[in-house]
């Protein structure tokens, strides 16, 4: 019993101890981004997605991030990352994978609304 006390408090304590994500950490930033830069977008890859460049903010200043391909996922659509101005102040929403109308789960019951018998109630499907 003993043992399994203190393993309790041991993995609670590694779970204390890590650090919040970088990602979900917004910064503020006074400068405004450049104009976008124009890219060459190269020839269509099948099971893939071109993401395009974006300035990014790194040690103080606007960087640019030269676009690349991700791998496509059934049901989701590629947000793009995008800077938004607010009381003149600036923060970057990081790109991302969003569930397309098609595939969303309104009730969150685990059922595609496409395929769920009653889309608005979380204890039918």
């Amino acid at each position: 019993m003993l043992r399994k006390v203190l393993l309790a408090a041991l993995i609670a304590t590694a779970f204390a101890s890590v650090p919040a994500s970088a990602a979900t950490r917004v910064v503020f930033i006074q400068v405004a981004p450049p104009e976008l830069r124009q890219e060459v977008v190269p020839q269509p890859r099948r099971g893939f997605e071109w993401v395009p460049g974006h300035w990014g903010w790194r040690n103080q200043r606007h960087v640019w991030v030269r676009g690349s391909w991700v791998a496509q996922r059934r049901g989701y659509a590629y947000a793009q990352h995008r800077w938004v101005e607010d009381n003149g102040r600036w923060h970057q929403q990081p790109g991302r994978w969003m569930r397309t109308a098609r595939d969303r789960d309104g009730d969150g019951d685990g059922v595609a609304n496409r395929v769920d018998r009653a889309p608005n109630n979380p204890n039918r499907n």
